[in-house]
């Protein structure tokens, strides 16, 4: 890795030694942040996404509130959803919710987003709305949880169990 006064020498000095790179490892070697403000980045979409849906779930009460919870709740989903690129980068994040383990729930949870936002602006029935966002809740909860080793099958074993 080079530090900023060596990428300089190397660019005022026509030293093209970056051109065996691929385009996105320069990309990604010119836009490192560091660890601190990964974790800020990461704080301040998560804290705005979780206080957006917090919020369009006070809204959801006033008249003609609906339209207002269903996008305020699904902008905060997706903000809690996109503060994890700070940790893992933005290339490495999509990698990972498109791999085997978690594409299907990757899919759901871009399914209930999509029908969330459908039926609070073509139907504006506020019972399938809800259930639409509770299942937008439920399917992000599922989504997060495959990124903790086993986790899914003790919630499976849990749930299991209080059924019989």
């Amino acid at each position: 890795m080079y530090s900023s006064m060596d990428k300089l020498k190397k660019a005022l000095s026509g030293d093209d030694g970056d051109e065996d790179k691929g385009i996105v490892t320069q990309i990604s070697d010119a836009s490192t942040l560091s660890w601190s403000t990964r974790i800020k980045g990461f704080l301040i979409c998560f804290v705005l996404g979780a206080g957006l849906s917090i919020l369009g779930s006070c809204l959801l009460f006033l008249p003609n509130g609906l339209i207002i919870f269903a996008v305020l709740y699904t902008i905060g989903n997706i903000l809690s959803l996109v503060s994890t690129c700070f940790l893992m980068g933005p290339l490495n994040q999509l990698k990972k919710m498109f791999a085997t383990t978690r594409i299907i729930a990757t899919i759901l949870v871009f399914v209930m987003i999509i029908l969330t936002l459908v039926f609070a602006f073509a139907t504006k029935i506020k019972g399938l709305v809800i259930v639409f966002c509770v299942l937008q809740f439920l399917a992000l909860t599922w989504y997060s949880i495959s990124y903790i080793p086993f986790a899914r099958d003790a919630v499976k074993k849990c749930f299991a169990a209080c059924i019989e």
